[in-house]
């Protein structure tokens, strides 16, 4: 055997090795250089978006959903003035890091197409500056409605615009509902005649009982646009002239996993009966009109009232501001919620009859809907309006139901883009139901674009679930 095997082996494998590491050394060059290149390219080009998160279901029924941009180079701050949102939109903005975040401060119309850009978006310290876009596409709203007096009893139906309804909740008898985020509830009597509020989920299932005070009477249910937090009226069933509680308010949380507590007396001090109450919206403040015609705002379990003067009736609280109507002595006024201040509500330029009704359109300056009783020279009365009326006063009607028909309520979607109004036809030949919360037994429920003035459908039933309080 050859001495110089071993010797010419290990040359052999020295010369492999070094090959290795030569390519190792090419193709990792080659790598940083790419890499190099890409930085340039991208430095040269300004940011870029590479991720999108939107959730546009979201974005149609609640306030403070976000658009989040995320790109390829950390961000200088984005200014407000720098970002259109189109069809407009309130919203604010934020940077952190390579995101930058548009948080729209309303509801976004619903069944429309959405593009937000951003101009002049430059990455930090180093290249030039350039525009972010995206688009995504809102659904059509898919709202509830209540039909009572149906072959099975009262269902709950979840419904397109269009009217193709589906059924989700039914119970012998159902005195109203609320619809929270990921909850229905429900206040119905049961078969030996007492209160109860069932929590279900939002397909309807899974129905939980709420702990009462008492036996009585449930009212004016109402659902807070934050947290989950759900608030009702409350009289003993025994009240009479030995005492008990009248028209008591009561909130607590439907969230799932919050502790099985039961629901907890609002405590406004002073006299605790409450005529009318509304939570302020994207909040769980209440606005409170007590027995005594106080006007209180306060947190959802009565702490720190403030008081804010006298009112006879709460109208609404505009979605997006921090304005209520209410009707006092004098009137019709708007009450800034922040510090009690008010004003006279705005006068329409053209007359249009006797005002019964104002509920405020969702944003700071959108005006209100307003429902007028239209009366002929001689006094006589002649049909119901239901009219917008801006801040400039400028009047334009939605709807007009003839002398026969009544309208119950008229009630705004979260966007602002649609107004509910509940009609009972043929009013002197259509009887009221004997719930306690009674309504006449044919009920219609007008939807209408507002800017356009178009109905866009008529549905059998009331209680559309972006109404927030029941029918007068």
């Amino acid at each position: 055997m050859s001495t110089d095997a071993p010797s010419r082996r290990a040359r052999g494998h020295q010369r492999r090795s070094r090959a290795f590491l030569s390519a190792f050394a090419a193709v990792l060059g080659g790598l940083v250089l790419v890499g190099a290149a890409g930085a340039a390219i991208g430095i040269v080009q300004g940011p870029r978006v590479t991720k999108v998160q939107v959730d546009p279901a979201g974005a149609v029924v609640a306030s403070g959903s976000r658009v989040i941009l995320e790109t390829t180079q950390a961000l200088e701050d984005v200014d407000a003035a720098q970002v259109t949102v189109d069809p407009a939109a309130p919203f604010t903005v934020d940077t952190s890091g390579r995101s930058v975040g548009v948080r729209f401060t309303l509801p976004l119309r619903d069944d429309t197409d959405y593009t937000v850009t951003i101009s002049d978006a430059s990455g930090r310290g180093v290249g030039p500056a350039s525009t972010l876009t995206t688009t995504f596409r809102t659904p059509a709203l898919q709202p509830y409605l209540l039909q009572r007096g149906g072959e099975d009893g009262d269902t709950i139906y979840r419904t397109g615009l269009g009217g193709d309804a589906v059924p989700v909740f039914t119970h012998p008898h159902i005195e109203d509902y609320r619809a929270t985020a990921t909850h229905l509830v429900v206040s119905v009597r049961t078969d030996d005649d007492r209160p109860a509020i069932l929590v279900t989920g939002s397909d309807g299932e899974d129905p939980r009982e709420l702990d009462l005070p008492g036996d009585g009477f449930v009212s004016n249910l109402q659902s807070a646009d934050r947290g989950e937090t759900i608030g009702f009226t409350f009289s003993d069933a025994d009240l009479g002239a030995g005492g008990g509680r009248e028209a008591v308010l009561f909130t607590t949380s439907v969230a799932t996993g919050a502790a099985d507590a039961p629901p907890k007396e609002v405590d406004l001090g002073g006299d605790v009966r409450v005529a009318e109450w509304r939570f302020v919206p994207d909040t769980d403040s209440i606005l409170v009109l007590t027995f005594d015609s106080r006007l209180l705002l306060s947190g959802a379990d009565g702490a720190n009232a403030a008081p804010l003067g006298t009112a006879l009736s709460i109208d609404g609280i505009a979605r997006g501001s921090s304005q209520a109507v209410v009707e006092g002595l004098e009137g019709m006024r708007v009450v800034d919620l922040t510090d009690g201040s008010e004003q006279p509500l705005v006068e329409p330029t053209t007359a249009i009859g006797s005002l019964s009704a104002v509920t405020p359109m969702p944003g700071e300056g959108a005006g209100t809907i307003r429902t007028y009783a239209e009366l002929s020279d001689d006094g006589a009365f002649v049909s119901t309006a239901v009219a917008r009326v801006t801040d400039d006063g400028t009047a334009t009607v939605l709807l007009d139901a003839s002398a026969s028909d009544s309208v119950l309520q008229t009630c705004v979607s979260a966007s602002g883009r649609y107004a509910a109004v509940l009609v009972a036809p043929s009013a002197a030949s259509n009887p009221y139901d004997r719930y306690l919360l009674p309504l006449p037994t044919r009920l219609q429920t007008h939807v209408v674009e507002i800017d356009t003035g178009t109905e866009v459908s008529v549905l059998d039933g009331f209680g559309l679930s972006w109404c927030q309080v029941p029918p007068a």
